[in-house]
Formats: C-alpha cells, sequence, structure tokens
C-alpha cells in the first residue's frame, strides 16, 4: 500500500471508529489517546473544554470524571448529559466571565480549537497560535495550583514563543503527536502539568 493510501486508511479507520462508538469527532481518539499516556483527566476533576464543538471531546471528558465538565465554542454544541455548553467566543474579553458563572476553577483546561483554514499557511499559524494564547490566558485565570492543560497547536515560527510561555505557567512541558492525528497533520498537542501562579501572571 502506497504511503497516501495508508494515511486515507488511517482517517477512514478513525472516522468510522468514531460513528461505530458514538463519538461525534474522530478527535474523540486523540484526547482518549493522550489521556492514556499523560493521565491529564482523574476520576474527580472540574474540566474545561474550548473550541469544543461539535463534543467530542465533552464526551470524553464526560466518561472519564464525575466532576463538572463545561465547553466554550462559538457554534451551537447539541446537548451532553451532564454537560454545561457556552456558546462565547474563547478570544473575547467577557468568556471568562460567563464561564464563571457556572465554575470559580478547574482541574483541567483542554483546547482543541483552530481557525478556519484559509490555505494561506503563515496566516492560519498566526491564527491558531492567536487560539493557543487565547486558551493559556484563560487557564491562567481559571487553573487550580497543580492543574493540567492541553492545547492544540499549529506548528510554526511563531510556536516557540508560544511554548516559552507555556513553560513559565507549568512545571512539566511535553509535546505529543496521537495516533489519530493525521500523519501529514501540522498540529501538535502541548501539554502542560503542575500549574503555578506567577507574580502578575494574571
Amino acid at each position: 500500500m502506497r504511503k497516501i493510501g495508508a494515511v486515507k486508511w488511517r482517517r477512514d479507520y478513525y472516522y468510522k471508529k468514531a460513528k461505530k462508538e458514538g463519538y461525534r469527532s474522530r478527535a474523540s481518539y486523540k484526547l482518549k489517546q493522550i489521556n492514556d499516556r499523560f493521565h491529564i483527566i482523574r476520576e474527580d476533576d472540574n474540566v474545561l473544554d474550548l473550541g469544543c464543538a461539535p463534543g467530542g471531546w465533552l464526551q470524553v471528558a464526560r466518561e472519564l470524571t464525575r466532576g463538572k465538565v463545561i465547553g466554550v465554542d462559538l457554534q451551537e454544541v447539541e446537548a451532553i448529559n451532564g454537560v454545561v455548553t457556552i456558546k462565547e467566543d474563547i478570544t473575547s474579553e467577557k468568556c471568562i466571565k460567563e464561564i464563571k458563572k457556572y465554575a470559580e476553577n478547574f482541574d483541567v483546561v483542554l483546547s482543541d480549537a483552530a481557525p478556519n483554514l484559509s490555505g494561506n499557511w503563515s496566516y492560519d499559524h498566526a491564527r491558531s497560535i492567536e487560539l493557543a494564547f487565547s486558551a493559556l490566558k484563560i487557564a491562567r485565570e481559571l487553573l487550580k495550583p497543580g492543574g493540567r492543560i492541553v492545547i492544540k497547536v499549529f506548528q510554526g515560527d511563531l510556536f516557540e514563543n508560544f511554548i516559552k510561555e507555556i513553560r513559565k505557567s507549568f512545571r512539566r512541558v511535553w509535546l505529543h503527536s496521537p495516533k489519530a492525528s493525521r500523519k501529514r497533520s501540522a498540529e501538535i498537542y502541548v501539554i502542560g502539568k503542575g500549574f503555578r501562579e506567577l507574580k502578575g501572571m494574571r
């Protein structure tokens, strides 16, 4: 089988698996694989998912914890039992205020947010970094000490600066590409553990 055929097979495999197992997105398996390796979500955690539509990561988070699960997205998200969803822009100044109506702090902040791709890679990368920084800003405001984060980022020339910022706030940081990611994708997941609130950071 040619390489491109293998990529197509993988895409079809996770798509079909999601349909069969009742998940809204093949991305559900990315979070499952990340959690299997890094133990991000624990059974009593409050979890915040930024850029949550269509809800695949919310489904997985709901399975993994008995705590609160809250999702935020610009799009309407079909209801999931035991999950609160908020229609809001994660780059908006009022986003944190809206989230605090439901929970004051979280053990885990997730972000699988990605920009609508324009075909201009420099622009798309910059938008990805902007979303990642928005997720980090929210995490710095709402994470409990020792909390954990998972943020998707497109790799590019702005990537290293984002990693430097992550390292300021987390004691341990990993870069990871789960099996469920498409092989040729430029996306990578930044995982942080041991949140520490630095003076003047918020």
